[in-house]
């Protein structure tokens, strides 16, 4: 017998109806618990309250907190801190009630102050990208979020994890120390795809090609595909052959383009992890790499 503790059907508080909040608060909806009040203040924000969260009374953030048992803080990173000094000092938290938020830097270190009143405080963030769109509550259940709770704090952990669970996603568990390398990691990979995607597709307009995303679709995603699966072994291209001609070739027609040094950086790091997993050899990793760094 599974003996994992599941929380009870719980009245839930959502801080802000941003793009994530709302769509955990729609998720922890579907799973059972009820969505008491919600705060918006941005014609966004209540747009989406109304389109995910329907017939929720928007709260100010202190009654919104204090209809609640489980608080869920969906608000920028450099808010959170004062946010939670502000819930605390207006009495608006309180022991017993479940409290999370959704920032993938920050771990459990940010809610003391409710964790000194007694709440059970916990830190998940939901490895996805959002709109804040109803297709979005769909993808949370194939994403993975990060949990975090405090050393030794066994129930906040697999109260974190339980949450998860019934919203059909996966939990995976996060030190506290390892969160900014975690969001680094994340922020680098999703943040930065999109900047070369749209890098790649500019440079193919430049060069006439009327439907760029239309080129570019199948062959990035069987690229990501291939990574994925594959990792360094899937690396292909005039780099990883060590074709240092048609490199020179690539770094003379960018020459004047925005996308030149990261083209430049890539291709370096590009180098180093061909010849590492063995697909170039160390003397035309060479010529490669002079050819970037000339």
């Amino acid at each position: 017998m599974d003996a994992t503790p599941r929380p009870a059907r719980l009245a839930v508080g959502v801080i802000s109806a941003g793009r994530v909040g709302s769509v955990l608060g729609a998720a922890l909806a579907r799973a059972g618990h009820v969505v008491s009040a919600v705060s918006a203040v941005s014609r966004d924000s209540l747009r989406r309250a109304e389109d995910l969260l329907p017939d929720v009374p928007v709260l100010p953030p202190p009654e919104v907190a204090a209809s609640a048992d489980l608080v869920l803080l969906a608000v920028p990173d450099d808010v959170l801190p004062g946010l939670v000094r502000g819930l605390v000092a207006t009495g608006s938290l309180r022991a017993g009630q479940i409290v999370v938020h959704t920032s993938g830097a920050q771990g459990v270190g940010v809610l003391a102050p409710a964790a000194d009143v007694g709440a059970l405080c916990v830190a998940l963030h939901p490895v996805m990208t959002f709109t804040g769109r109803p297709e979005d509550v769909e993808r949370v259940t194939a994403c993975s979020v990060g949990v975090t709770a405090a050393d030794g704090d066994e129930v906040a952990w697999n109260v974190g994890e339980a949450l998860v669970v019934e919203m059909s996603a996966e939990p995976v568990r996060l030190p506290e120390s390892a969160r900014p390398l975690y969001h680094a990691a994340l922020a680098h990979g999703a943040n930065h795809l999109i900047t070369l995607v749209a890098d790649c597709a500019d440079l193919l307009r430049a060069a006439g090609v009327a439907h760029a995303e239309r080129v570019l679709g199948p062959l990035l995603s069987a690229a990501l595909d291939n990574a994925l699966r594959h990792g360094d072994r899937a690396l292909t291209g005039p780099v990883a052959r060590g074709d240092a001609g048609t490199v020179a070739k690539h770094l003379a027609v960018l020459d004047g383009h925005d996308s030149l040094p990261a083209y430049r950086v890539l291709a370096l790091r590009t180098a180093a992890r061909a010849q590492a997993a063995g697909l170039l050899k160390p003397e035309a990793a060479s010529d490669v790499r002079s050819v970037i760094e000339d």
